[in-house]
């Protein structure tokens, strides 16, 4: 840890936690032994669940609460953050709603594990100390998740969480008892296991396999254009129109062939043309659940006119105007990155309004 004239005033401990297991229990209990205070930083905190982000943020600060004596419990702080696929801007939100929970300029250590490149975010807080605490076992919470809705195919929740049994504190495997019973678990362990299948079908590439996608922004008046999966991933979740890139096809083809064949909106060349605006590549890599997805999202602007009449079809089970002024508060209804590529047009979120904390 990088030596300072006096102990720091709150310890900052940042993860997704799902699922929470030891090796997070022990780096917690590291940062509460540093400062006064811990503030854990939820990530992934206000997006639809699904087999990577099963459990709202709420229910992952209560996974953690009860693993930790009452003491320890008072000393907590939890701040959610959205992931935002942009560095800066999760950087600005975390300082900011660090801020919010600690007026002034307390002195803060940044608890974590430099591992590799998933955590090189510890370097982001240049005016923060860093206790890069190392490797505190060898515990992976995508593992965890795979057992957990694994199980659900044979019925064999039980012998899962047994197996997890030196993994995990026994509050965590309570909760995950308890909330097997839940209608999500059922949902998502569907979901989980149609993700398997189809990476399955990629297991003997040479090299990981990377998709290229296009999706279309439509807005007419101060309505956007969206659709309701029927298919896996994201079955029921909301979405822009898009899809994969054929291999006879530019983006932009692609991009009006999915939207026509999702929304049936199909308009003269010239009209498109004339409300083409932009298009934006998106590619963080962990934007989709199916792996490494590169996509192409084409910004269309109808004007102030009726909206065009549509029919669903292909992988949209429903297709729909929906007021832009309606999607800030719609966040955990969408698929993968979908609400921050509508964020990225319209600017829905404001760091300000960031979220709860508790």
């Amino acid at each position: 840890m990088t030596s300072t004239n006096k102990a720091p005033d709150v310890a900052v401990y940042i993860g997704r936690f799902q699922i929470f297991h030891n090796a997070q229990l022990a780096l917690l209990r590291r940062a509460l032994a540093a400062a006064p205070e811990c503030v854990v930083v939820l990530g992934s905190a206000f997006q639809a669940r699904t087999p990577r982000n099963p459990f709202t943020w709420r229910e992952r600060a209560e996974m953690i609460r009860v693993a930790l004596p009452e003491a320890e419990r008072q000393r907590l702080k939890f701040l959610p953050v959205r992931d935002h696929y942009d560095s800066a801007r999760w950087v600005a939100a975390v300082k900011q709603g660090l801020a919010r929970l600690h007026p002034g300029q307390p002195s803060v250590v940044l608890v974590g594990h430099l591992k590799d490149a998933t955590s090189s975010y510890l370097r982001d807080f240049p005016g923060w100390a860093l206790d890069d605490a190392g490797r505190r076992g060898d515990i992976h919470a995508s593992a965890l998740r795979d057992a957990y809705f694994g199980a659900a195919r044979d019925g064999s929740l039980e012998p899962a969480l047994a197996a997890l049994a030196g993994q995990a504190p026994d509050s965590t495997l309570q909760f995950l008892r308890a909330w097997a019973s839940l209608p999500p678990y059922a949902v998502l362990a569907q979901e989980w296991e149609s993700l398997r299948r189809e990476k399955a079908l990629w297991a003997g590439s040479p090299y990981p396999p990377v998709f290229v996608t296009v999706d279309a922004i439509v807005q007419c008046g101060r309505q956007v254009l969206l659709i309701r999966r029927g298919r896996s991933p994201g079955k029921g979740l909301l979405a822009v129109p898009g899809g994969f890139l054929e291999p006879r096809e530019t983006v932009w083809e692609s991009a009006l062939r999915e939207l026509e064949e999702e929304t049936g909106l199909r308009l003269l060349d010239s009209d498109i043309e004339a409300a083409f605006k932009a298009v934006q590549v998106f590619d963080h890599p962990d934007r989709s659940q199916r792996g490494r997805v590169i996509t192409h999202a084409h910004r269309f602007d109808l004007g102030p006119r009726r909206p065009p009449e549509l029919i669903a079809g292909d992988d949209a089970a429903d297709a729909r105007w929906v007021p832009i002024d309606q999607l800030a508060g719609m966040e955990d209804q969408f698929h993968d990155d979908h609400f921050h590529i509508l964020d990225f047009f319209f600017g829905l979120t404001a760091e300000a309004a960031q979220g709860g904390a508790a």
